[in-house]
């Protein structure tokens, strides 16, 4: 989605008028220090003390919550709460957010306002502590609710309706009445997101996840259980046959899924490499796809802001988090999305071209490919193979600081441990992003204080550096002849430029190591020559990625109008990302460096996320691959 199109959303989304009535809760955090704990005299116990406490709108206040941060100026909650402390602090959040509260009724008796108090010790959350459980709607509490929301639903657009717990408003009694008050109002836009009562709203838009559309279809599934894509499709298909209306089907990390009168449309997860935490995601979610529902939007586009929204909040921690549009801007202008994530994680699925090893993802016809786009480590040169054995030990000295010789065995473990995790989880990401992830690991074990650490663009210049000592030990074995040129590149990748380059296709060589290193690697290993003075690195800028500046040099000097002939080869996301986000063609190289031939499985799943068109594992089947390429 471009800039100015996701900008005029957010502006249209500004003026809708949405009414929200549903399950209002309130989130307490009570953060543990048991540095001033002491032995109580009454139990004999040892006391919690709280040193910070933080409350958040969660349930249905969550949706009016993050509709407001969206900046969505006219939001109207209905709900209940009890004449308690946690409803008083809710309903002053809720004015401070500017959401109107005069539908809010309290309750005196047999009501307390919905809370989930959540203890945590560090960022251990222990058991929670609940409110509300038993609490009992009463007959004129339903009927006063529904006569205001009866009175105000001839001036608002939307009618957002959450369900959340089993001891909310939704009482037999008070759904009997709301689907009167859906019946009378044919016209109006009325959005359901309920956990025990969705197949009963008719007449509405339904939002549910991939858990609750199978149970809703007799499929007998955990809530921890998978939930096919297949599965999915199926389930949307049957529940838009069942209901005659729209539907969004959401699936966690792995994005969601619409259904209307146009069909099934898929929207992919986001990639999000920061730790999340997915509490209200769903909420974030509605709030976003509804916003853009009354603002006159399709399926489609509700659910790409929908995605955007949740893919903010999760990044908020210890929080129902929120999302301004300033946030949705920088998310969702240039977005990276997890593509067929069920094929990366199940080789078994693997569509193969006929007698080889090269396998099909996307499928591509009379391609005219005259520009071929070469990633250089791990795709063509294996020079700097091993760098996770560099990245490792410098992250542990980085995190540990001046403790690094000092630290307990316990401590050093925890913090190799850890170091080790994150490297595997972010293999493939750009090392500039894991230099940020970095700054995050060494504030959770806080052995450096925050003035003495350096910033991300530090600490990669001191793994480049250590990196780069590896690289020059091994060209000059190479010019010593101890290694031959095979040792240092991935199966036929030489012969592979050669026969591009005899076809007529330009050829070239992208790095985010810098520039002149790069052309002194090629050189080095005798092929600089088939680029033709086509080889880019990284120069200048350091405060940004390297390689997506390399590949957008790259691609603004081949043209917008002649992306669609571009192949971009590569063993990293970035490149294929970038690629698809322009047409060309992704061949991901899911190469096995040490080897240099063969498939590295974790690459596969890596670049077919990233969004490769092709996945191969190196070049030893050139013939097929030229053929493919239409070349």
């Amino acid at each position: 989605m471009k800039r100015d199109e996701l900008q005029k959303i957010l502006n249209d989304i500004s003026r809708v008028r949405i009414a929200v009535v549903g399950d209002f809760c309130l989130d307490a955090y009570w953060f543990i220090d048991e540095s001033m704990s002491e032995i109580s005299l009454e139990t004999n116990q040892k006391t919690r003390p709280v040193r910070q406490q933080r409350h958040s709108l969660g349930g249905a206040g969550n949706v009016t919550n993050n509709l407001a941060a969206m900046g969505v100026q006219d939001i109207r909650a209905f709900g209940v709460i009890g004449n308690d402390p946690f409803g008083n602090e809710m309903i002053s959040i809720m004015k401070q957010t500017g959401i109107k509260t005069n539908n809010m009724l309290v309750q005196a008796e047999q009501w307390s306002t919905h809370t989930y108090s959540k203890p945590y010790i560090e960022d251990v959350e222990l058991n929670r502590v609940d409110f509300g459980n038993y609490n009992v709607l009463s007959r004129k509490t339903a009927d006063t609710l529904i006569a205001n929301l009866m009175r105000e639903i001839p001036e608002v657009d939307v009618i957002l309706i959450n369900q959340q717990v089993p001891s909310g408003i939704h009482t037999s009694q008070f759904r009997e009445q709301l689907l009167g008050v859906i019946s009378k109002f044919p016209d109006k836009l009325f959005i359901v997101d309920s956990r025990q009562y969705n197949d009963f709203y008719n007449g509405t838009i339904r939002k549910m996840n991939d858990t609750e559309a199978a149970r809703l279809c007799a499929l007998d599934k955990a809530p921890d259980d998978v939930v096919l894509y297949s599965e999915v499709v199926a389930c949307a298909e049957e529940l838009y046959k069942r209901f005659r209306k729209p539907l969004f089907i959401t699936r966690g990390k792995k994005g969601s899924l619409t259904i209307d009168e146009k069909g099934i449309s898929e929207m992919p997860g986001l990639m999000i490499i920061s730790r999340v935490d997915t509490v209200g995601a769903g909420d974030s979610y509605l709030a976003g796809a509804a916003s853009a529902i009354g603002a006159g939007y399709d399926m489609k586009v509700a659910a790409t802001i929908g995605t955007f929204v949740a893919g903010v909040t999760v990044q908020k921690l210890f929080q129902t988090g929120t999302a301004t549009p300033e946030e949705i801007m920088a998310i969702g202008a240039d977005p990276d999305y997890v593509y067929s994530p069920e094929l990366a994680d199940d080789i078994r699925h693997a569509k193969y071209h006929a007698g080889t090893e090269i396998e099909i993802i996307n499928p591509k016809e009379k391609l005219q490919i005259r520009h071929a786009i070469f990633d250089h480590d791990g795709t063509i040169s294996t020079l700097r193979e091993g760098w996770e054995h560099i990245m490792g030990p410098m992250m542990v000295k980085a995190v540990l600081g001046k403790k690094y010789q000092d630290a307990d065995e316990a401590l050093y473990s925890k913090v190799l441990s850890r170091v080790n995790d994150y490297i595997d989880k972010t293999t493939g990401i750009q090392t500039l992003v894991q230099m940020k992830g970095l700054l995050d690991i060494i504030r959770e074990f806080g052995c450096v204080p925050e003035n003495e650490m350096l910033n991300e663009f530090g600490y990669k210049k001191i793994y480049n550096d250590e990196l780069l000592k590896m690289v020059i030990i091994r060209e000059e074995k190479f010019r010593n002849g101890e290694l031959a040129l095979e040792d240092f590149i991935i199966k036929n990748a030489v012969k592979f430029l050669q026969k591009l380059h005899d076809a007529g296709v330009k050829l070239y060589l992208a790095s985010g190591t810098d520039e002149e290193d790069v052309k002194k690697e090629a050189e080095a290993l005798g092929y600089a020559h088939l680029f033709e003075g086509r080889i880019y690195g990284a120069v200048g800028d350091v405060t940004k990625e390297a390689k997506k500046i390399v590949l957008d040099r790259i691609m603004g000097d081949i043209g917008e109008l002649a992306l669609t002939q571009v192949a971009t080869f590569g063993d990293g996301p970035v490149e294929m990302r970038e690629t698809r986000k322009r047409g060309g063609v992704a061949v991901g190289i899911a190469s096995n460096e040490l080897k240099r031939f063969g498939l590295n499985e974790s690459k596969r799943s890596r670049l077919i996320k990233a969004g490769a068109d092709i996945v191969i594992p190196d070049f030893s089947q050139l013939n097929h691959i030229l053929n493919i390429l239409n070349l």
